[in-house]
């Protein structure tokens, strides 16, 4: 027999709704000067954020966003049952040594730039399975931690091809409940790992258009829905050349959504600020959702999203074996109350 909340190949319904009882979000000051810079809670000038490296700024943010989230929902660490967190640093430092501190059962997830997304839909399975009453889902990246670790040290002043996108300097986190006020989390699509040989990790959004446009077909196969069901298609951070693509790609598949496709990586920079392609990172989605999305949400300007977080699967390692770029989609779907 088939899984009783599995709702066709790829997607699970949820019974009883998670609720988003809270967010936060933090960001850098590129961040903070873009066109969405009034909706996140707090923009840090220095890049360092006090600290004496990036990568410690980078635990900062993230543990301040959750301990922000906690104290929205008017709970203490004590009370969550889960903590559920990623970023892109070598073992998921900054989440690891933030979960250390909190002392929260903790499962460290990495999908790249689509853990954000991959945290809210576990969770939303955590909750509406019995298994537990709040759930903590944070993410973080930073520009100059993911520059070094991934690409050029930052000193060295590399020039960047156009279709590259830049990481997003910042924190999110969101409390996720069986109970409350908020949205709600009804359906989860998680997405296959796709690789149509792209090898450049410069250009994420190619390698991953076609991961979001699988899952985004697949969850309205899945749903039987069309896309007007939705009002906003939102990945995560394609960019401006990856978002061409995928909505090319779901066009062959014979879904038109460009009425209502949107992506955080276009949305978080405006192109006065030399971002190039747009933003990507862990915090890209993560800064977006629990900042931007949320408030149009709340304010009824949304009612109903298809969220789908992407990431490039690649690694030092995988690059220096000259592998080429999987990626990964994963979509959630929230809706306003």
């Amino acid at each position: 027999m088939p899984a009783p909340k599995k709702n066709g190949l790829q997607t699970v319904w949820f019974q009883n709704p998670p609720v988003i009882i809270s967010t936060a979000t933090i960001v850098g000051s590129k961040e903070g000067q873009g066109p969405l810079g009034h909706t996140f809670d707090k923009v840090v000038e220095d890049n360092y954020y006090g600290e004496n490296t990036w990568e410690k700024a980078e635990r900062r943010m993230l543990k301040e966003a959750m301990q922000n989230a906690i104290q929205r929902a008017n709970l203490q660490p004590q009370n969550i049952d889960y903590l559920l967190a990623g970023d892109l640093l070598n073992q998921i430092i900054s989440a690891d040594f933030v979960a250390r501190d909190l002392g929260i059962p903790f499962i460290g997830l990495y999908g790249a730039c689509s853990t954000m997304y991959e945290g809210l839909a576990l969770g939303a399975m955590l909750i509406d399975g019995g298994f537990a009453e709040y759930v903590l889902v944070g993410v973080s990246s930073h520009y100059s931690t993911a520059e070094r670790q991934y690409r050029y040290p930052t000193e060295q002043g590399t020039q960047r091809p156009l279709y590259a996108t830049w990481t997003v300097t910042g924190a999110a986190a969101a409390v996720l409940a069986r109970q409350g006020n908020g949205p709600v989390i009804t359906h989860a699509t998680i997405g296959k790992a796709i690789d149509l040989g792209q090898g450049d990790p410069m250009n994420m959004g190619a390698a991953m258009a076609p991961a979001a446009a699988d899952t985004m077909a697949r969850h309205l196969m899945d749903t039987q829905r069309q896309p007007d069901y939705y009002d906003l298609f939102i990945t995560g951070d394609l960019g401006t050349y990856g978002r061409e693509l995928a909505l090319k790609l779901m066009q062959q598949k014979g879904y038109d959504i460009s009425t209502r496709f949107s992506d955080c990586g276009v949305l978080i920079y405006s192109p006065e600020q030399d971002a190039h392609a747009g933003g990507s990172g862990c915090a890209c989605a993560g800064v977006v959702t629990c900042g931007y999305l949320m408030q149009e949400i709340k304010a009824g300007r949304l009612k109903r999203i298809l969220g789908v977080a992407t990431g490039a699967l690649l690694s030092l390692c995988s690059y220096q074996q000259g592998e080429t770029i999987p990626g990964i989609a994963h979509a959630v779907v929230i809706e306003g109350r």
